[in-house]
């Protein structure tokens, strides 16, 4: 039960009070108030007949300019859009695309809302959003600024840039408009790009960061990878989008570089070289060579102190380098060079005459041909001078079985 009350704005002459009882008790009174002609005509010029929003690719929200609107007026809905009455900042009735006649009926939520007035051309006040759904697939993106990365292979800090671009299109008109209304002023796609523009790059950052490191590629190789990077950063980026309403439509990494010039970029490819090297060569090999690089150095300083520091230095490193190329060729080759031999020379003293040098063998066969006896002289390297053949180890031996010397006749 109660009492209502409505009071009806309307073309002609006074109408007394209607009085109407509901099946329930409750009564309800409307009273008819006349509107002046002169008012009227305006009211009705003002009121906007045609509701609707000229496609435009570039922009993804469209807010109709006046929020004066009568019941009877037509809304035309373009493919590819959707239609938002709101009141009071809330989200009331939708409508896809098509052409409709504003009535109570087709404006449910608005009409429990604010009571619509009866009759057709009853002025009332609403705001339309319009969601343009079309997709949009030239949407550019790159690094402003350089990502720090450590090449895994070669331990270089290097910079790299990238770019690319993706196509959007909304999916769920309410939750964008829900989402993006409060956070922004204008809706062009620039606009929305720019404000999702650090998600992008943190999303991406993050991605290349960890794929570098995890899956050990080079810096210089990671092109090879763009179709496999984009396509993972896409998953990543759908589902941040997709809490907007929004759904992404393809992700383009184009390029990752670093300016040919930087100094780290060629600090990193000289360690590239360098590895090819070792992989050809060996590094034994490329240590041998190393090693005569800095002998040459050494040999080429023209200044004469330095001369006799580097000469110690480089001799130093001469016979570290002897050791390690020994070590190396027979390590390499397979080669086991034969036993060092060294020949001892002997020089002896026969009838006054000198005579040398002689081998051991030589020695030897003199003794067992007694043209040397156990008193003739020798001498060798090492020995301080002249001694008896007797009093060397290598031969003492040889006179202990040999008689003395033949007795000389004496007159």
């Amino acid at each position: 039960m109660g009492l209502f009350i409505r009071l009806i704005h309307y073309a002609g002459s006074r109408r007394p009070i209607q009085r109407i009882s509901g099946d329930d008790g409750s009564t309800f009174f409307f009273l008819y108030l006349p509107i002046e002609p002169k008012v009227q005509l305006n009211n009705i010029m003002a009121l906007i007949n045609v509701i609707k929003c000229e496609v435009n690719n570039r922009e993804l929200i469209y807010k109709f300019p006046s929020d004066d609107l009568c019941l009877g007026s037509q809304l035309i809905v373009y493919s590819g859009q959707t239609a938002f009455f709101v009141k009071g900042g809330r989200l009331l009735d939708q409508f896809e695309n098509g052409t409709y006649t504003l009535k109570s009926e087709n404006l449910p939520l608005l009409d429990k809302l604010i009571n619509l007035p009866f009759g057709n051309k009853s002025p009332f006040k609403a705001e339309v959003w319009f969601v343009n759904q079309l997709s949009i697939l030239d949407v550019k993106w790159g690094t402003p600024t350089p990502i720090q990365l450590e090449d895994p292979k070669y331990n270089i800090i290097i910079p790299i840039r990238s770019y690319g671009q993706y196509g959007l299109r909304v999916e769920n008109s309410r939750l964008f408009l829900e989402t993006l209304v409060g956070n922004m002023t204008t809706f062009t796609v620039d606009k929305i790009t720019d404000y999702f523009r650090g998600k992008v790059l943190s999303i991406f950052t993050n991605y290349i960061s960890n794929k570098v490191v995890h899956d050990a590629i080079s810096i210089l190789e990671i092109n090879s990878c763009l179709m496999d990077i984009s396509y993972s950063v896409e998953q990543l980026l759908d589902s941040e989008f997709s809490k907007y309403g929004l759904k992404l439509e393809g992700f383009a990494v184009i390029s990752i570089n670093t300016p040919d010039d930087d100094p780290s970029l060629l600090k990193l490819k000289e360690a590239k070289n360098l590895a090819a090297r070792l992989k050809i060569t060996g590094k034994d090999m490329y240590q041998m060579e190393r090693s005569f690089d800095v002998l040459d150095k050494a040999a080429a300083n023209e200044s004469a102190g330095s001369n006799m520091m580097n000469m110690g230095v480089g001799l130093g490193a001469g016979l570290n380098i002897g050791n390690q190329v020994g070590a190396m060729v027979g390590q390499t080759v397979n080669i086991v060079p034969p036993p060092f031999s060294y020949v001892v020379s002997y020089y002896v003293v026969l009838g006054g005459q000198q005579y040398g040098p002689l081998n051991l063998q030589t020695i030897i066969d003199y003794i067992h041909g007694r043209k040397i006896d156990m008193n003739t002289m020798i001498w060798k390297q090492g020995m301080n001078g002249w001694d008896k053949i007797s009093t060397l180890t290598e031969f003492a031996s040889l006179f202990m079985d040999c008689p003395p010397p033949l007795p000389t006749d004496k007159k």
